[in-house]
């Protein structure tokens, strides 16, 4: 192994989160640590929450809680993927609490549970502590079931914090004036940021070969300046994929120690990997997806420079956040691209959850949450079944008149069917038309639930695209307005 070459126990550099290859240098992650430890352990808060960009250590943060809390007085529960429904979040929450699967599938049910564990906990002299990572890819309505779930609380003191860690995404939501509820709850806001500096960055390289057992000092000073700067000026999960690959060109070249010559080769290697493939293509359309958000985009912008206002710092995520299956996407392009040769080497990557979708054998009472939570998949408009509309002739002249009004009455049958249904619906100030044709209606009978879901996701989808004042002009989140569209269409197919 390349440790091995360097007279090393263990990798040193490995992005994972291991507690024993923690580095107290990191000052912003620190101060997180230290102040969602006093709103658990002392503060009796709520909530607290954690932000940061991607690769900061939000989640060695948590790794680094968790070992921090007595085990005799807290039980904990860690949430890795929260992209899933609420009834799911409940049962991951409540299985890793009792140590046992979770097998309730009614909300009602699983609220009633999660609300005796908790007095269960008290009365053991324990509390409960949950934490969901990457809470970024929570859904606005599991946000809001979270807030209702803190309500779960005595009057003298809370049985349970919510640890919330995730991207900057994450704050702009909590941030947002219409989750003021929520916002107020938060009990410490801890925000991490990178390494400082390359003095810092020294230490922390350094701190981490003690850690895995080494004795010598193996990046120089120009090393380390130059692992500061291909790291984007400080990211830890840069700084040790770096790292890792230039031990691992030491030991092929059988260098005595890491130069700055070798971090700038591996750091430039890096960039030409992001950077797109060199090749002919053809030229590229956008895709309707592109469009769509940036046409929202300009129309919000607009709106608020005309009225002389300050485009809020959500505006720009929020409305442009809708659910992948609310656009078509474009007919993929061909691509010649040139090989970069890469050097084999293993980098641990953290694991991809699947997300689990509910099952299609709920209660009555849990339909509705399901249809309104549930992750739906991109369906093309191909999904919607278009029938040719028959050309409808008029009858010749009948001999009699009754003749003449049976046709006209099959007539008018024929084109109701081909017209469809017309649902109105008011989001606002504005009231739009809904309009479902008769075959997707006919189709949908025969449809499993899940079908169903998802042609009515796609129908809101267009329907919203052919509307987009509803998004501009509206305080709700795009994916809300979807959502009340969707509930319409989902109506009508019964």
């Amino acid at each position: 192994m390349y440790y091995e070459y360097w007279n090393l126990n263990k990798p040193p550099f490995d992005n994972v989160p291991d507690p024993s290859m923690y580095v107290d240098c990191h000052a912003s992650m620190e101060s997180a640590i230290a102040e969602t430890l006093f709103g658990i352990e002392e503060g009796d808060e709520c909530i607290a929450v954690i932000v940061g960009d991607v690769g900061l250590g939000k989640t060695m943060s948590i790794r680094m809680i968790i070992d921090s809390l007595d085990q005799d007085k807290y039980r904990m529960a860690l949430v890795t993927n929260p992209g899933i429904s609420f009834i799911q979040l409940l049962r991951e929450i409540i299985g890793q609490l009792t140590g046992t699967q979770c097998t309730e599938k009614r909300k009602v049910d699983l609220l009633e549970t999660f609300n005796k564990l908790l007095f269960e906990t008290l009365d053991e002299g324990k509390r409960v502590v949950i934490f969901i990572d990457e809470a970024n890819a929570i859904t606005p309505a599991n946000l809001e079931s979270l807030r209702l779930l803190t309500n779960m609380q005595q009057d003298q003191n809370n049985l349970f914090t919510m640890v919330l860690a995730g991207q900057i995404e994450l704050a702009r939501r909590l941030e947002h004036p219409k989750r003021a509820n929520l916002f107020q709850r938060i009990g410490t806001y801890s925000r991490i940021d990178k390494i400082e500096s390359p003095e810092l960055v020294k230490t922390y390289v350094e701190t981490r070969l003690k850690h895995a057992g080494g004795t010598t000092e193996i990046f120089s000073d120009d090393a380390v300046t130059a692992l500061y700067e291909h790291s984007e000026q400080g990211v830890p999960r840069l700084i040790n994929k770096i790292a890792k690959l230039s031990l691992k060109a030491g030991e092929t070249n059988h260098f005595d120690a890491i130069n700055g010559e070798v971090v700038n080769q591996i750091g430039e290697r890096f960039k030409r990997l992001t950077r797109p493939a060199v090749g002919k293509r053809r030229p590229r359309k956008k895709a309707d997806e592109t469009v769509l958000r940036e046409e929202i985009r300009d129309a919000a912008y607009d709106r608020y420079t005309i009225v002389g206002e300050m485009m809020p710092e959500e505006s720009d995520a929020e409305l442009t956040s809708l659910p992948e299956e609310a656009f078509v996407p474009a007919e993929p392009v061909e691509e010649v691209a040139t090989e970069v040769a890469v050097p084999e080497l293993t980098i641990i990557e953290e694991p991809v959850p699947e997300t689990v979708t509910p099952e299609e054998t709920v209660e009555e009472e849990e339909k509705e949450v399901v249809q309104e939570e549930a992750s739906e998949a991109i369906i093309p408009e191909s999904a919607v079944f278009e029938e040719p509309v028959p050309e409808v002739t008029a009858p010749a002249e009948a001999a009699d008149e009754e003749e003449k009004e049976a046709a006209q009455e099959v007539i008018s049958e024929k084109m109701v069917k081909q017209e469809g249904v017309i649902e109105k619906l008011e989001i606002g100030k504005y009231v739009i038309d809904i309009e479902i044709p008769y075959i997707v209606i006919e189709q949908a009978k025969y449809s499993t639930r899940e079908q169903r879901v998802k042609m009515a996701g796609s129908l809101a989808a267009q329907i919203l695209k052919k509307n987009p004042q509803l998004i501009v002009s509206h305080v709700d989140d795009p994916v809300h307005i979807w959502g009340e569209i969707r509930t319409v269409v989902l109506n009508q197919f019964g």
